[in-house]
């Protein structure tokens, strides 16, 4: 078994569940969206993002891609949250934030299918 590529995978798979998370619930309903779960999702992308740097496959740079936009979604939500909170609606707000987080949540599920298709197609 090799280390690196648990690693990898483990930060993939863990930053589309983070995700996952963070985005279920009512679209409009803030207390069903916790602004930490956001941050932690956040945070485990870029270190998904970080190391799929090193690999330069085609695939890999697929999966680079689809990090790095959900990378710009999940930030982009989270400044939103951060400049917006409490001068705006709080349901309008929410469903900005979360409608973000669904895309980037597209993403990381691209990511993890490429990831799969690609361990099933390799040879041992």
């Amino acid at each position: 078994m090799n280390l690196e590529k648990v690693v990898f995978g483990f930060f993939i798979v863990l930053a589309m569940t983070l995700n996952f998370g963070f985005f279920i619930g009512d679209i409009d309903n803030a207390s069903h969206h916790h602004v930490y779960e956001l941050y932690a999702a956040i945070i485990v992308s870029l270190i998904a993002t970080v190391l799929k740097f090193g690999d330069r496959t085609h695939v890999g740079a697929i999966l680079l891609s689809t990090s790095l936009a959900a990378d710009l979604q999940l930030i982009a939500a989270a400044i939103l949250w951060a400049a917006l909170n409490g001068s705006y609606d709080e349901a309008s707000l929410t469903v900005y934030i979360v409608s973000l987080s669904g895309g980037a949540l597209m993403a990381n599920i691209i990511s993890v299918v490429l990831l799969i298709s690609e361990t099933i197609s390799q040879k041992r």
